[in-house]
């Protein structure tokens, strides 16, 4: 049996990471939208990928875990991309809040019931997630630890705490790295690791839908003002990915890797930097 690479959301990042890590293995993409998936699937297939396509709602743990079954039935599972996600502009709070703080908790726990030893993983979170202020070490660890069906019961997470995307996407994303950080100790006892990455602004679909959008000017007053002065490419995610997942990132787990241009420099101490209230 091959050994299989899983994708969740497999839209460009995912499938730019994919092309660096699964040469002869056993490609399983799964989307929410079946359309998507098998898109995926025409384009990997005609580059030479073995692939194999299912549907999955990461909202949904009775679809991961089916997710994950189908998985290790294929083969042994030694990768798993997790890039599947909504953004600010696409979704209201509740939806974000499922969908990219539960939905990653779900996956890295079904997933790391199935992940062979030896076997590596990527959640692609975002530089939101290192824009957001600092949280108690309560917090933290309440992100980190919660068991995911009581996720979204926590009361830093309830309507009155969170009143708008951006927030509920900020949120679930520190909740990403933080999680991930927490289940490397569990993956790592089935000798497997795991790691975020926190892209910047990245051209795909997505990016495209947030520049469209009521934040598309703050977009690109990010960009101007970060070092590299430009949006980033799928490409760039993946050669991040790759050593992550590859031999040569056999030493580094539970780690987040932000791959931003600067921004996040330039916001906290550049030109995005928030002004001092001066009290006079």
């Amino acid at each position: 049996m091959r050994d299989v690479i899983v994708v969740i959301g497999p839209g460009s990042i995912g499938q730019a990471i994919a092309r660096r890590v699964s040469l002869g293995k056993l490609v399983l993409l799964a989307d929410v939208r079946a359309e998507h998936a098998d898109a995926a699937a025409r384009t990997l297939g005609e580059a030479g990928f073995e692939v194999r396509t299912a549907q999955v709602d990461v909202s949904s743990r009775e679809s991961v875990h089916a997710l994950a079954e189908l998985a290790a039935a294929l083969g042994p599972v030694k990768g798993v991309i997790h890039a599947a996600g909504v953004s600010p502009t696409q979704a209201a709070p509740e939806t974000i809040l499922r969908v990219d703080l539960y939905g990653t908790a779900v996956v890295l726990e079904e997933f790391g019931d199935v992940i062979a030893p030896g076997g590596s993983a990527v959640v692609i979170a975002s530089q939101s997630g290192h824009r957001l202020p600092a949280l108690t070490e309560a917090q933290d660890k309440a992100l980190a630890l919660t068991p995911a069906e009581d996720l979204l019961a926590l009361p830093m997470l309830q309507p009155d705490q969170v009143r708008d995307p951006l927030h509920a996407y900020q949120v679930s994303k520190r909740g990403n790295a933080l999680r991930v950080m927490a289940e490397a100790v569990r993956w790592g006892k089935r000798g497997a690791r795991v790691n975020t990455i926190s892209p910047g602004i990245i051209f795909t679909p997505l990016a495209k839908d947030e520049f469209a959008g009521p934040r598309g000017p703050g977009y690109r007053r990010m960009i101007e003002a970060s070092a590299a002065g430009r949006v980033g490419t799928p490409d760039e995610v993946a050669n991040v990915a790759a050593l992550l997942m590859g031999p040569e990132g056999g030493f580094i787990s539970g780690s987040d890797f932000l791959i931003d241009g600067g921004v996040t420099a330039a916001y906290w101490y550049g030109e995005l930097a928030p002004k001092p209230i001066q009290v006079l």
